[in-house]
């Protein structure tokens, strides 16, 4: 019988590639012991960075890929270069070879790749990009991050059920609160698709932990463990987050090197800014997930570091011990009975979801 490897690893993805994934797995496989690999990249250039990290190379089958998919790599290129790392990886998934895939590579190749290849859960229109981040109140899950530009009312439902579940995976959290973004959190504020979402959700299994509309303060406020919205405001909204946390960084340096006094300050400051950089440290958030095919799909940041990848390890590893795709499709069988019936009330005026067709 083959072996079925819980997770496949693109080595050749990302700005740092193959050094920074071998020395993240080998911090990821002291993590998960349990763990097995299949390390797919250039045999000449992963071999010896397996033999400096002995912990990698025992939880590590190496196999070998001829081509890479640079950064710069259409995805419709992506698409007919069949030997390269990314794509055997994917290709794993899809065989049942492994649970997941994980890769510092190209967003947009990766996207066009997982959806062909491994394919949406059944009931699942479109999957979704989650990401994590933080927030006044601990760790927020927003989705959708740019995966898709326009959302109906029923592709926003099926990103809170997701989120859901994904919270619960990751996060930890028993009953994660929910909220759509909007423009306002009044409830006749927004366009049709949101205010049809947000009557589906309040008569769903997640009702009671749907709060309703939520503005783009309340993503740091923390008003809300998972953020709902569609691709567009979730990109911009993810984007301008990643720019005020640059920005803060950027300013208490120079704050803090203007002058001598600034300088004592930040001396007697240190313990407390240490702990602020560790809670804002980008690599604890390293990590966006495919949310919505048939297995697990973990994009890195291309520029992260060994902590970071080992992170994104991390998330893909919670996912599949923890059943996350049979939980999403518990939770669309409920969206589904709950349909079904609000079908029927549609000549009453009662909210209405489309099943799959």
């Amino acid at each position: 019988m083959s072996t079925i490897y819980t997770l496949a690893v693109d080595a050749m993805g990302g700005d740092h590639a193959p050094g920074v994934i071998v020395a993240g797995l080998a911090i990821a496989a002291e993590r998960h012991p349990e763990a097995r690999f299949l390390l797919v990249g250039d045999t000449a250039l992963v071999e010896p960075l397996l033999e400096r990290h002995p912990k990698a190379e025992a939880a590590c089958t190496l196999r070998h890929a001829a081509e890479v998919i640079g950064n710069d790599m259409k995805p419709i290129a992506a698409l007919r270069s069949r030997d390269s790392s990314m794509r055997i990886a994917i290709d794993a998934v899809a065989g049942g070879e492994a649970a997941g895939v994980v890769t510092a590579g190209n967003t947009g190749a990766l996207l066009a790749l997982a959806k062909i290849i491994i394919k949406t859960l059944p009931g699942i229109d479109r999957p979704a990009i989650a990401g994590i981040g933080p927030s006044a109140r601990g760790d927020v899950v927003m989705l959708d991050l740019g995966a898709n530009i326009i959302c109906d009312a029923r592709n926003l439902v099926e990103f809170a059920i997701m989120g859901d579940v994904f919270a619960r995976t990751v996060l930890g959290l028993t009953g994660p609160t929910i909220g759509l973004l909007n423009v306002g959190a009044e409830e006749q504020k927004g366009d049709e698709s949101l205010r049809q979402a947000a009557d589906v959700l309040k008569a769903s299994h997640v009702g009671p932990q749907f709060h309703g509309f939520i503005e783009g303060h309340d993503i740091g406020a923390g008003t809300t463990d998972v953020v709902v919205t569609d691709g567009f405001s979730g990109n911009i909204a993810m984007k301008t987050g990643e720019g005020a946390l640059r920005l803060i960084g950027d300013l208490l340096r120079q704050v803090f090197s203007s002058s001598l006094m600034a300088r004592l300050g930040y001396l007697l400051a240190r313990p407390g800014l240490d702990r602020l950089r560790e809670w804002l440290d980008p690599r604890r958030y390293n990590g966006a997930v495919m949310l919505g095919l048939n297995g697990v799909v973990v994009k890195s940041h291309g520029g992260t570091d060994a902590e970071g990848f080992a992170h994104a390890v991390d998330v893909a590893m919670d996912m599949v011990v923890h059943r996350f795709n049979e939980n999403i499709r518990e939770g669309l069988a409920r969206i589904a009975e709950l349909s079904t019936g609000l079908a029927k009330d549609k000549d009453e005026g009662g909210p209405r979801l489309a099943t799959a067709g």
